[in-house]
């Protein structure tokens, strides 16, 4: 159903037309933006799944190299072996530009790169089940700091999915609809109009001729 408010003159019938060139025109963009950033989330998808494991497994084995120290190592001794840690690490956030999602790209650097910094205490009073552990944390502190990014990046891309899904189908099934049924609206007017100038020109003819002759048509 045309809008209630439509002005049907050809005014207002060529500033409609020009909004829905740039309506349709502006569904084709979003089409295609929504079908790149479904395209980079079901890769996203697939990263974190195989990333996943890889840390889930990673954080099993340093649970059991941990649980393992725990049972050989009297508590306060485990407490006092982790107490002051050697190694800092400095984490950076910057982003990076994804179809118009900002999405964060984390870095992180240690306060020096000697591997052993980041075992805190000395070995004479310890078990090699506790290097064991830190060793695997250690290892797997990379991953999980990548798989926090592909998380927050699928949430954003997500979102962005979402709101341009709403847009595509605003535009498609509302706003494109409507100004179609506008200019069919007022295309039917103008036809009714121009009808009615016709009939009224032959009237005024008749007139004019009848005047003229002194006869009727």
């Amino acid at each position: 159903m045309a809008s209630k408010h439509v002005n049907p003159t050809r005014m207002e019938m060529k500033r409609i037309k020009a909004r829905l060139k740039t309506a349709r025109r502006g569904h084709r963009l979003l089409k295609d933006k929504r079908d790149e950033l479904m395209r980079q989330f079901m890769e996203i998808v697939h990263e974190n799944r195989v990333l996943r494991e890889r840390v889930e497994k990673g954080l099993s084995e340093a649970m059991a190299a941990l649980s393992t120290a725990s049972a050989v190592m009297s508590p306060e001794m485990l407490e006092q072996a982790l107490l002051y840690p050697k190694q800092s690490v400095e984490l950076g956030v910057s982003y990076k530009n994804v179809m118009s999602v900002h999405v964060p790209v984390y870095e992180f650097k240690t306060k020096n790169n000697d591997p052993s910094e980041i075992y805190p205490y000395g070995f004479a009073m310890t078990s090699g089940e506790l290097d064991d552990a830190l060793s695997a944390l250690s290892g797997v502190f990379t991953d999980m700091l990548e798989l926090a990014r592909i998380e927050k990046t699928m949430q954003l891309l997500a979102q962005e999915i979402e709101k341009t899904r709403r847009r595509v189908n605003a535009l498609e099934y509302i706003m494109i609809p409507e100004m179609e049924q506008n200019i069919r609206f007022i295309t039917m007017k103008l036809d009714e109009n121009e009808r009615g100038n016709i009939i009224r020109l032959m009237k005024v003819k008749d007139m004019i001729l009848q005047q003229a002759h002194g006869y009727e048509i």
